[in-house]
């Protein structure tokens, strides 16, 4: 296991008392944090294994920690929330978190969701080749890096992920349920959207063009396929 500390970001010191044992019960260390400027400080300190964030937090909000964490680095992310809305869990998953938890919770559905987090960042390096390389595109499945035309892009955990699957099978349909169990671990009823956002985002962000040698196509009606053209 590694060493790495598991960060909690809450500002309710019963929330962060009662997911640290259960946590320490399980072997991961902790950090805490009780505001969104303070988880911040602690991610670019610690470098942390996995971070469980609050959404309504202090001084800083935990969407707008979500959003600089990903601008920098791919750390795991679970969001917690008191809302149930949907366009908070969209947007939630939309910047990059892994998962998202409503509040009132399970402790052990936590601990259950982080592990599978882990688990599924594991299996996608130990089930994939380390390494995919296509014409003027590579994806670095140890590092978690992903390079276009030999240039690095930021991509999120997620948006690698979903990357990934695809291009592990090239020329393989993939229908929408299919990613979304594939790459978020289990199905978000009626969220195939969320897989149609990420898409989007993954074509603008590799600069796919039309002399590009591959692709991520839409197969109107069932889902999307990685095109080596």
């Amino acid at each position: 296991m590694s060493k790495k500390q598991i960060l909690l970001a809450d500002d309710d010191p019963y929330v962060l008392e009662v997911l640290s044992l259960y946590l320490k019960a399980e072997g991961y260390p902790v950090v805490l944090a009780k505001n969104g400027k303070e988880a911040l400080e602690k991610v670019n300190e610690t470098d942390p294994l996995l971070v469980v964030l609050d959404v309504m937090m202090p001084e800083m909000d935990g969407i707008e920690v979500c959003r600089k964490i990903r601008a920098e680095k791919s750390t795991p992310i679970i969001m917690l929330t008191a809302k149930s809305e949907d366009i908070d869990k969209i947007l939630g998953l939309e910047l990059g978190a892994d998962d998202y938890i409503t509040k009132p919770f399970n402790p052990r559905e936590v601990i259950a969701r982080i592990k599978a987090v882990l688990r599924r960042i594991n299996d996608t390096n130990s089930k994939t080749k380390t390494t995919l390389s296509f014409p003027n595109l590579e994806i670095n499945l140890a590092e978690y890096r992903v390079k276009v035309y030999n240039k690095p892009v930021m991509l999120t955990p997620k948006e690698i992920e979903l990357l990934a699957t695809m291009a592990a099978h090239p020329n393989m349909v993939f229908t929408r349920e299919n990613l979304l169990e594939n790459v978020w671990g289990y199905a978000y009823a009626g969220e195939t959207r969320t897989v149609d956002t990420h898409v989007k985002r993954l074509r603008r962000k590799l600069m796919i063009k039309p002399d590009t040698p591959w692709d991520i196509k839409t197969i109107w009606g069932v889902g999307y396929k990685f095109e080596v053209k």
